[in-house]
């Protein structure tokens, strides 16, 4: 497992596993058979409405819970400063834990302008120690920069979509300047065209390895966090292998050019159901 050391020096494996659209009854097997493989990094959010079944996961696993990197987030809904707090009390709960280690703002929501006081319960949570580390999901540069301007701890990370077809360079660019990482969501653009593109076939049949993983180390090595998400078990096994080999500075640049800037997911600013 490779790691990353976030702006306030907590480590965090650079490789998770996301549990987006997975049945809370199929989310305890689904961790249960990552932790198995060597994931120790579990993405979920209250809106997935699986926390209790990652939650039991945690509670059956025999490894220990500091050595777990256990991440949600806060739904649109609960936004507000005192609706943030009472919803992270909830989400800890139905985990079953005593603390996570990264708590997100699930989207801007913009329309609704309440992301600032939102971000500032987040600050006292990790004032408090209840989370060791804060940060944003789908944040443009302009909702970062009010963050920077308005509160006083630096987000550590912004999960947002990022694939091949949509790369993020402007976003990543800003976000490396202020030392917070992007971490992708659908990193294999939910099993999109990209997989059968003939550029990313042909790099993986000349490393003997699945275009999926192609993509995930092309993430890994622009120094991007990722988390795919699966429930069959093979799968589960392929995503988490990818450590034992390395794309040239050519390979990397091919699937550079495969940029459209173009989304499966909506754009952050037009987000704002709740």
């Amino acid at each position: 497992m490779n790691f990353v050391t976030l702006n306030n020096g907590l480590k965090m494996p650079q490789l998770g596993f996301g549990v987006w659209q997975v049945e809370n009854d199929q989310a305890t097997a689904a961790v249960s058979k990552a932790i198995e493989t060597g994931y120790t990094s579990i993405d979920t959010a209250m809106i997935y409405q699986n926390e209790e079944g990652v939650g039991k996961a945690l509670k059956e696993t025999s490894v220990p819970r500091e050595e777990l990197f256990i991440t949600t987030k806060v739904w649109n809904s609960d936004q507000g400063y005192e609706n943030t707090l009472r919803a992270f009390d909830e989400s800890l709960e139905r985990l079953g834990l005593e603390y996570v280690d990264l708590y997100l703002i699930h989207w801007p929501t913009p329309e609704f302008d309440e992301y600032v006081d939102t971000y500032k319960a987040l600050e006292k949570l990790y004032n408090d120690g209840k989370v060791k580390a804060i940060g944003v999901c789908n944040f443009e540069i302009e909702h970062l920069e009010r963050l920077l301007k308005e509160c006083d701890v630096k987000p550590v990370l912004n999960q947002v979509e990022c694939h091949p077809h949509l790369a993020q360079n402007e976003l990543k660019e800003f976000c490396e300047k202020h030392d917070i990482f992007v971490e992708a969501w659908s990193p294999l653009e939910q099993g999109g065209e990209v997989l059968q593109n003939e550029v990313v076939t042909k790099i993986a049949e000349a490393h003997g390895k699945s275009p999926a993983q192609v993509i995930l180390r092309w993430h890994l090595q622009n120094n991007t966090i990722v988390i795919p998400k699966s429930v069959t078990p093979s799968r589960i096994e392929e995503n988490f292998n990818v450590f034992d080999f390395e794309l040239s500075a050519e390979e990397m640049k091919q699937i550079d050019g495969l940029n459209k800037d173009r989304r499966k997911g909506p754009h952050p600013n037009e987000m704002n159901v709740r």
